[in-house]
């Protein structure tokens, strides 16, 4: 992976570029700079994560899944790195709350337009409380899925969670 990401410009007449999701062009508005990362995503492959961390080529500690639970029943997004796991009980805590469990599949396709193994920290529907695991501040870009199955957005992590507004917590665990 590149050192610094290129900026991806969205067209002069407006429209999403190719490949666009409503998550480049919320990268796109916000002048942030990213890559964008194709791959042949296989419907076979059971963790869409670490298909994505082989695809590119780059270690699972630097790609990140974004996951849905309910924090005391709203909806919360965590983002760690697909090498590990959610901790629920650290993300019930970052979240200020006192229990967690993962969310319906459904609910979280619903709340965030996307669909399960494309959903983006960036661009969701509705705007939920976010946690970023605080690993991702140690490396210097971090990819997250870009929108849809086989596409993943390589970006600061500081970019990531700026425009998530995204509380940094250690919430995943090995």
């Amino acid at each position: 992976m590149s050192k610094k990401p290129k900026r991806t410009k969205q067209p002069k007449n407006g429209k999403q570029p190719a490949g666009g999701t409503p998550a480049t062009v919320t990268l796109t508005e916000a002048g942030v700079d990213f890559t964008l990362h194709a791959y042949e995503h296989d419907p076979a492959v059971a963790s869409y994560g670490e298909e994505a961390a082989e695809a590119l080529g780059v270690s699972p500690d630097q790609v990140f899944k974004t996951l849905l639970a309910e924090v005391d029943g709203a909806l919360t997004v965590a983002v760690v790195p697909v090498s590990g796991s959610l901790d629920l009980k650290a993300l019930a805590a970052a979240a200020g709350g006192k229990r967690a469990a993962m969310a319906d599949p459904a609910a979280a396709e619903r709340s965030t337009g996307y669909v399960r193994g494309g959903i983006s920290p960036l661009g969701q529907r509705k705007r939920l409380r976010t946690v970023l695991d605080a690993s991702a501040a140690a490396h210097e870009t971090v990819c997250v899925s870009a929108g849809r199955r086989g596409l993943e957005v390589e970006l600061a992590p500081a970019d990531l969670q700026k425009l998530t507004e995204a509380t940094l917590a250690e919430i995943a665990r090995a």
